[in-house]
C-alpha cells in the first residue's frame, strides 16, 4: 500500500510539473509585447473586443506574434478587456486576464513587465474604451 501511495504521489508531481511547463510555453511569444516611452503620454490603453459576429468564428485569435501565421496562445470573445501595450501594422500587443495595470509614463521603452496574459491581436476587433 504504502508503495502504491508514493507512486501515485510520484504521478501527480510529475503530471504538476508537465502542466507548467505547458503553462509556460503557451505563453512564450514570437514577439514581445513592448510598452513605449513617449514624453509625459500614457504607455497604454483599455480596450475591449468587439464586433465579432455569432456566425463567424466567435472568438478572436491572440496570437504570439503581430501576423496571422503565427501560433494562436488563446481565445477572447465580445465584452473581454484587454490592455492596450504595442502596435506593428494593425496588430496591437496587449495584456489581459487583469483587472488593473500601470499605463504611467516610462524614461524608455521596455517589455510590458505587468502580470497577466501577453500576446497579440488583430486591430480590427478592439475598440478602445479609455487612455
Amino acid at each position: 500500500m504504502r508503495i502504491a501511495t508514493r507512486t501515485l504521489w510520484i504521478v501527480f508531481r510529475l503530471g504538476f510539473a508537465v502542466l507548467l511547463a505547458e503553462a509556460a510555453t503557451a505563453q512564450e511569444l514570437d514577439a514581445p509585447v513592448m510598452e513605449r516611452a513617449s514624453d509625459d503620454l500614457d504607455t497604454c490603453a483599455l480596450g475591449r473586443v468587439t464586433g465579432l459576429k455569432a456566425d463567424g468564428d466567435g472568438f478572436l485569435a491572440v496570437r504570439s506574434g503581430p501576423a496571422s501565421g503565427h501560433r494562436k496562445l488563446d481565445e477572447l470573445h465580445n465584452g473581454d478587456r484587454v490592455w492596450l501595450f504595442d502596435r506593428q501594422g494593425q496588430w496591437i500587443g496587449i495584456v489581459y486576464g487583469v483587472e488593473e495595470v500601470s499605463c504611467d509614463p516610462i524614461e524608455k521603452d521596455r517589455i510590458v513587465p505587468h502580470a497577466g496574459r501577453k500576446g497579440w491581436v488583430h486591430e480590427n476587433w478592439v475598440e478602445i474604451i479609455a487612455g
